[in-house]
């Protein structure tokens, strides 16, 4: 079921129970390495979060994106794919190539400096042919926009997914992102004008809480049926800390949540004793230099299902 209605997703939601073989975070996951010495002017066209105007350090950037690839090590098994200088989005791979259990998944991008990163024969190659997955390819299709799981955010315990549509996904994309994540129910709604994707004022944390932002949606009834399906266990952020990237968070391990540096310093103790209570700790990882690109943690972290 696909719905953009709130009080139609919660009443599906009361009949999705929590399914108990599921996994709820990633068996490994990987990452492409930055490889260019600017940022993608293309991609700013949409994308608020850009520090254009700031110099872009490509080599202290490589730097802490080895140091994400240790840290997340603790939690899962880490494959770093070599990045392109052609490709300087590429450091968000979760846009492009996305997995569920047995296949992968590749995404129609918006702008054409992110569509080329979905043609790597060697990502491609390494899901077919390494781990045996069924390939479902997007990319071609040019009757939607659907940017993978920087739009579409997955609770896979019960799976289900939250959309946002914007510029980097529309509702056709939508539904094929459904259908290829074989979702059991997906929740579509509009972002908030100034945000492009659902990964900057979402988190699902492993099933169990969410992190929102509720001037990141258009409709503030949105955020309000999302607390709700989560009991109202939500860590709610302000428009400062949502700029600091709080809501671009992931869990890789059912009691830890993964942000940048950052973002853990933006959270109040309240919030850090909420995520406590429900059994996560904060992982955090420097990533000043990648977040001038319009993107943090969560965005440069592809799961593999």
């Amino acid at each position: 079921m696909l719905t953009t209605s709130p009080s139609e997703f919660l009443a599906a939601f009361l009949q999705l129970p929590l399914d108990a073989d599921a996994r709820t975070t990633a068996r490994a996951a990987f990452l492409v390495a930055p490889a260019a010495s600017e940022l993608a002017a293309e991609s700013a066209r949409d994308n608020r979060y850009m520090r254009m105007e700031q110099g872009f350090d490509g080599a202290h950037a490589l730097v802490e994106h080895a140091a994400l690839a240790r840290a997340l090590n603790a939690d899962l098994p880490v494959v770093t794919f070599p990045g392109d200088p052609a490709t300087p989005d590429a450091m968000f791979p979760n846009n492009v190539f996305a997995t569920a259990p047995g296949r992968s998944i590749i995404g129609r991008m918006r702008h054409p400096v992110r569509r080329r990163e979905a043609t790597r024969a060697d990502i491609r190659a390494f899901f077919r042919d390494v781990l045996g997955y069924t390939e479902t390819d997007l990319s071609q299709r040019e009757d939607c926009v659907a940017e993978l799981t920087g739009s579409l955010i997955i609770d896979h315990g019960r799976g289900i997914g939250y959309c946002g549509l914007s510029e980097r996904c529309d509702l056709v994309g939508a539904r094929a992102m459904h259908e290829a994540f074989g979702l059991r129910l997906t929740f579509c709604f509009d972002l908030a004008e100034s945000e492009y994707h659902t990964n900057v004022v979402m988190t699902c944390l492993a099933g169990r809480a969410a992190i929102l932002a509720a001037d990141g949606f258009a409709d503030p009834a949105v955020p309000r049926a999302i607390a709700r399906a989560f009991a109202d266990r939500v860590i709610w952020l302000t428009a400062e800390q949502k700029h600091a990237y709080a809501g671009n968070a992931i869990t890789l391990a059912p009691n830890r949540v993964w942000m940048s540096a950052g973002a853990a310093a933006a959270l109040t103790a309240a919030q850090r004793r909420a995520l406590a209570d429900w059994g996560f700790a904060v992982g955090a990882v420097a990533l000043d230099e990648i977040e001038k690109a319009g993107g943090s943690l969560r965005c440069c972290v592809g799961e593999i299902f």
